[in-house]
């Protein structure tokens, strides 16, 4: 049985995101899951009123990397 011709569409495509220079990993990176769980503590916190998902997460974000930028200091 012959292998059907590869489609055009089959092959890969380069982009510029392809040549961009990668952002380097901070050894303080914190994992996404901690910031989940402190967005979920913020929302329980706020009595559970819902709508306010993005401030959350933001919150604990910045709350989470100032924490760990004072823990490197």
């Amino acid at each position: 049985m012959a292998k059907a011709p590869r489609r055009r569409a089959d092959l890969p495509v380069a982009t510029a995101a392809d040549d961009a220079p990668k952002a380097r990993v901070d050894a303080t990176a914190i994992a996404e899951h901690d910031i989940a769980r402190r967005a979920y503590d913020l929302y329980l916190a706020r009595g559970r009123e819902p709508g306010h998902q993005l401030d959350d997460w933001l919150e604990a974000e910045r709350e989470l990397r100032s924490s760990s930028l004072a823990s490197t200091v």
